[in-house]
């Protein structure tokens, strides 16, 4: 069966962020024709609302329960929009037609649950991850739709300059070390971390991955799904691997010390070891990693280069323009922003809003990046403890930029606008 390789394009002209409406009219159809037949048909009413989120390109897609109806919004482009609402007499079929699909438990209303669900569509085929948590108003439940065309993305189409492409590949080519990368969730670091593996896999090289959950299937590479029913963990998996003879280890995320302690070890002792770990910005993450117990000289030893990332939305290619920028005009921006721009570009480019946009001027998102590469010098003030301030200093001084600097090449490039790296990356 094929499977899908890229987003499906809009073919309405109707606004997905009308605030009362459903946003196509098959859903809108399908509702009166709930109503009107007082049918049970939960089954044709989740279908249809994966295939508009298909269609718009979501990313995730909310049920929110509320006290007389459903709401039904959509993730497009990192940010959230309305697509419908269901009438509640219908969500109890709604919500357990979705429990059956993701195989979780009909009965259970007061625990959260997680699941996946394969949906498919004459020849596409789309993986959906479940998430129900029960609210004040009821069972709330999130899909994240899990884009095939993902796997096709490479480092360059993720947003990373050459410079930056040649720096994580170099430390890539390393037998051994740790390459973090940083940033809140949904930001795109699994995907980051995905597109280096592609390049880093190769049949003489033994990749073990332990993930939660596991997003994407890589061809050639050991995959291991995190599971606290059997009491597999991070942290378990994670001393298992290091006994299955790997070269690169790929580790979800390190949210605890046992789990941190034990990719720094295994980093020491010969692996290169990639993973995610939330911070701010890539000097966070130092101080982050020492609190939770690392002691310094074996972070010192161990880290080779940390990334941190946010999404941006980018401009649609369709309808860009370009706009003359006054003074006047970039008042309107914080100080703090103004402060970090040496020299304001005279012209920048928006999007006026057509049809492949569906009105809003941007389609599709693309990666800020800060990369910190870990020199002797650093290596030298890690020792010390150091807090983020000294730590970003320090890599300023050795050439690196941060994310709201990154964004500002992507502005004056036209990839991006200034409102929107202010909006992820405020200086």
């Amino acid at each position: 069966m094929k499977r899908v390789k890229s987003k499906i394009k809009v073919k309405t002209e109707k606004k997905i962020k009308e605030p009362s409406q459903p946003s196509r009219s098959t859903l809108d159809t399908r509702f009166q024709r709930i109503i009107q037949t007082q049918q049970r048909v939960a089954p044709e009413i989740i279908h249809e609302i994966v295939n508009d989120a298909l269609s718009f390109g979501a990313s995730d897609i909310h049920f929110e329960p509320q006290e007389h109806e459903v709401v039904v919004r959509f993730r497009v482009d990192g940010l959230l929009q309305e697509a419908g609402r269901i009438p509640r007499q219908y969500y109890d079929s709604v919500i357990n037609r979705v429990k059956v699909q993701a195989h979780l438990r009909i009965d259970e209303h007061f625990s959260a649950q997680d699941g996946a669900i394969r949906h498919t569509e004459d020849d596409t085929v789309v993986d959906l991850r479940v998430s129900i948590t029960p609210t004040l108003d009821g069972e709330k439940i999130v899909m994240r739709v899990l884009s095939e065309y993902v796997r096709g993305f490479t480092l360059t189409d993720l947003g990373l300059s050459k410079n930056d492409e040649e720096i994580l590949l170099g430390a890539g080519q390393k037998p051994f070390g740790m390459i973090l990368v940083a940033g809140p969730t949904g930001s795109g670091k699994t995907t980051t971390l995905y597109a280096l593996l592609k390049v880093l896999n190769k049949p003489e090289i033994n990749v073990t991955t332990i993930e939660d959950p596991v997003e994407y299937k890589i061809v050639g590479v050991n995959q291991i799904q995190v599971n606290p029913q059997t009491n597999l963990t991070f942290s378990k998996g994670l001393r298992s691997i290091v006994r299955q003879d790997p070269d690169i280890i790929l580790v979800g995320e390190i949210r605890d010390h046992e789990t941190a302690e034990i990719a720094v070890n295994a980093a020491l002792t010969g692996h290169l070891l990639l993973s995610t770990f939330h911070a701010t910005d890539a000097a966070t993450a130092i101080p982050r990693l020492l609190e939770m117990g690392v002691e310094p000289f074996l972070l010192a030893s161990t880290l080779e280069l940390i990334i941190a990332q946010r999404l941006v939305r980018k401009i649609c290619e369709h309808c860009r323009a370009s706009k003359r920028m006054s003074a006047q005009e970039y008042k309107k921006f914080p100080q703090a922003v103004l402060a970090h721009i040496s020299k304001k570009p005279s012209t920048l480019f928006y999007g006026k809003g057509c049809k492949e946009c569906n009105g809003h001027g941007y389609s599709g998102r693309i990666a800020l990046f800060e990369l910190i590469i870990m020199t002797d010098e650093m290596q030298e003030l890690m020792l010390t403890n150091p807090a983020a301030k000294q730590i970003r200093e320090r890599a300023k001084k050795q050439g690196s930029h941060s994310l709201f600097e990154d964004g500002m090449k992507k502005v004056c490039a036209g990839t991006t606008t200034l409102e929107e790296v202010v909006r992820v990356a405020m200086p």
